[in-house]
């Protein structure tokens, strides 16, 4: 039975519209399926190369419909991140745009469709994949980490019914791609809209380029997305002086956006009949845990909200203690059906079942209110968010000590303080960074001091170099 069998109820309806002007109906889709299911092996594992395309939408949803295990990634993944990525995961295809297809003369190409590549790989299927697993994406951002979260296929529709229940998403829906494909958020975007039946509106151009904004208005989007460095860059460009007649549905997730921001964007929609959602959730709990109702947008602006149905929070002390008072901080806990099946960090591990049992340590510290309303106050672990995606600031360490063994790295949400003690170096570091990652580098400021303060254990004293 394949993944998205609903799709012959809409076969006749646009599935997705892209920038371009090509466009793919639902029925094309599952024929699509079909093309490809000839030439692919079941229950391998294929690392589709996304971007905001058609050729990217038809990888993905193939794979899914014929049980093979999609791996995402950004198509202008670093080189050498990917061929190390190749050799820890072993896929047995590559799936991947055009123009990259030089880059492996040695594999022989399979297919050619949308503007894509199949490729065959040296790898055969010499360590299978559990029976439930269905999606694997990365959750540490892109500092170089082989760690991805393994998702099941009832993972990917639990939350996609959720996500439907909530946003009341119908056949009339036309959102626009804001984020990229591989970005947990990005996709449950896509996901929950194609299991609703809804048109996808597909563009490569980002909310800063004219193109975008002219495909919105001539497709008449209805809904977007974005992470916090979304909206504060919508502010930037005067959005909330803008009319937009088709707009309906503005959601918010990948990191906390500030309480003047999301008052300020929460004012605008509601003089505007425009619905403002503010959610909360992670790669481990396949995207979105919560979501605050459009109808407390105000007043409880700064909130998480409450739990998707099917869910459940609660929150725990340092001994695992549930708390079940108001105003009291505590990590937050989630339970549901979309907790996925666990981590991942080489082939062999895409052979294990479910490791988080439907509970998931969210790593954030938050309090509720009298009215069970969630605030996220805080982080136990050195996570930051870096528009929109999870960055570990101890990886981050890692991959500058390749370049420079004495260095530290703190900050906050979208903006990383990088310590280094050798002078004139704080370009190359940045360089480093920045094409490691991909990441915009307004994001990271290099400091050069005197030494890194330690412990005498030899443990950064991180908190100590917040004065320097």
């Amino acid at each position: 039975m394949s993944f998205y069998q609903d799709f012959i109820k809409h076969k006749d309806c646009y599935a997705a519209i892209a920038d371009n002007g090509d466009s793919l109906t639902y029925r094309e889709l599952l024929d699509f399926t079909r093309i490809m299911g000839d030439v692919m092996k079941p229950r391998s594992l294929v690392f589709v190369l996304c971007e905001n395309t058609l050729g990217s939408l038809v990888g993905c949803v193939t794979s899914l419909n014929n049980r093979i295990v999609p791996l995402l990634l950004d198509a202008s993944i670093d080189h050498q991140f990917l061929w190390n990525l190749i050799h820890t995961y072993k896929p047995e295809y590559l799936y991947l745009p055009d123009r990259y297809r030089k880059d492996f003369p040695d594999y022989s190409s399979q297919l050619h469709i949308c503007g894509y590549h199949l490729l065959k790989t040296d790898f055969t299927l010499q360590c299978a994949v559990h029976e439930d697993l269905a999606l694997i994406m990365s959750t540490s951002g892109t500092t170089g980490s082989a760690r991805m979260v393994r998702q099941s296929y009832r993972n990917l529709m639990s939350n996609g019914e959720a996500i439907i229940d909530y946003l009341d998403i119908g056949l009339d829906d036309r959102p626009i791609t804001t984020l990229p494909m591989d970005h947990a958020f990005g996709f449950s975007i896509i996901n929950s809209h194609l299991l609703a039946g809804a048109t996808v509106l597909f563009t490569v151009r980002s909310m800063v380029e004219e193109g975008f904004w002219d495909l919105f208005r001539e497709q008449e989007a209805t809904t977007f997305g974005g992470v916090p460095y979304t909206f504060e860059m919508l502010k930037k460009m005067h959005f909330l002086q803008m009319e937009f007649p088709s707009l309906k549905t503005v959601t918010q997730a990948g990191g906390k956006l500030s309480v003047e921001l999301s008052r300020e964007f929460a004012e605008h929609a509601a003089s505007r009949d425009i619905r403002f959602f503010v959610m909360y959730g992670q790669t481990e709990a396949t995207a979105r845990m919560s979501y605050l109702h459009p109808g407390y947008a105000l007043s409880k602006c700064g909130s998480i909200g409450v739990s998707i149905q099917g869910g459940e929070f609660s929150l725990v002390d340092g001994n695992a203690k549930v708390i079940d008072g108001y105003d009291m901080e505590g990590e937050l806990v989630y339970r549901g059906e979309n907790v996925t099946l666990g981590y991942a960090e080489s082939r062999e591990d895409l052979a294990k079942g479910d490791e988080f049992g439907g509970v998931l340590y969210t790593g954030d510290i938050a309090r509720r209110d009298q009215d069970g309303f969630y605030y996220i106050v805080g982080r136990k672990k050195r996570f930051i968010k870096i528009f929109g995606n999870r960055v570990n600031l101890d990886e981050t360490e890692q991959m500058i000590k390749e370049l420079l063994p004495d260095c530290a790295c703190c900050g906050i949400d979208d903006s990383m303080l990088v310590y280094v003690t050798e002078p004139r170096r704080e370009k190359e570091v940045l360089q480093l960074i920045t094409s490691r990652t991909g990441i915009h580098s307004s994001a990271f400021s290099v400091k050069v001091i005197s030494e890194i303060p330690r412990s005498l254990s030899g443990k950064t004293l991180y908190a100590d170099l917040i004065n320097r």
